[in-house]
């Protein structure tokens, strides 16, 4: 891989990586020694940022960042160009809701807005949308996002150095954490998992105790296998195991947080 971004596993464990620099989407099955192109790789996308699954339509739903737009791709096959749900969008993170409503951040723009799939509008403002700023209100390039079962937007407010939290309707959000933020992931506990790039970092955060646990760091006098160095995308699979995209490594690491079902 060449840079990876946002990623995303399914019910099987296989991965799905927004491969950056080779401007394509690359599967990979946990164990494989060779990742499969489902998507791009001869100039369709060009520098996607992250990548999501529509189980309903066995697709993927891309961030063609470079091309500035979002767009659906069917999993079965890599032809074509895929369906183009969004234009003329500074996208860079996704999210489906359990009731396939699309939520996409916009790094011009400065808010998190929610789509619903195949209908041609303007979407609904569920984060920011008040200029660049710092105010609880406002975000400042927002990139990886997360929405839990409640409809409460997780937004990785880049710029500003922070994790916000924004519940339905609210008109401003909740600062949650203050790190060099870029991917998101909710557990059912609500412990919320985050890839802290600047710090070369994997965190957990419980809202609860109000602390944070270090998962992952790098040390360079150490054995790098288990150390992220960039950290982007992060995923998980139902077995509690998360997967980050270790950025500057070129390389996706798997950290299991807790005993593997049979």
């Amino acid at each position: 891989m060449n840079f990876p971004y946002g990623l995303c596993v399914d019910d099987n464990q296989t991965l799905i990586i927004a491969d950056w620099g080779n401007h394509r989407i690359v599967q990979w099955k946990i164990n494989d020694v060779n990742g499969e192109v489902i998507a791009g790789g001869n100039g369709q996308l060009n520098r996607p940022t992250d990548v999501i699954i529509d189980n309903e339509t066995n697709s993927i739903i891309i961030s063609d960042r470079g091309n500035r737009r979002v767009v659906k791709w069917s999993r079965q096959n890599n032809a074509g160009q895929g369906e183009v749900l969004l234009e003329n969008i500074a996208c860079w993170g996704l999210a489906l809701d359990d009731q396939r409503n699309l939520y996409v951040s916009d790094t011009e723009k400065h808010e998190v807005r929610r789509y619903r799939i195949g209908e041609q509008n303007g979407g609904t403002l569920v984060a920011g949308g008040n200029g660049r700023g710092i105010g609880f209100h406002q975000l400042n390039e927002p990139t990886y996002i997360f929405v839990d079962q409640q409809k409460t937007v997780y937004v990785s407010d880049t710029k500003n150095s922070r994790v916000m939290k924004w519940i339905e309707d609210a008109t401003e959000g909740v600062r949650m954490l203050k790190c060099f933020s870029r991917g998101l992931y909710v557990d059912s506990s609500g412990a919320v998992f985050i890839a802290d790039y600047g710090n070369h970092r994997l965190v957990r955060w419980s809202e609860e105790l109000e602390e944070s646990t270090v998962i992952s760091s790098r040390n360079i006098e150490a054995d790098d296998t288990n150390q992220v160095y960039h950290p982007w995308g992060i995923s998980a699979d139902r077995h509690g195991q998360i997967f980050v995209s270790d950025h500057l490594n070129h390389r996706v690491q798997r950290f299991s947080l807790q005993p593997i079902a049979p």
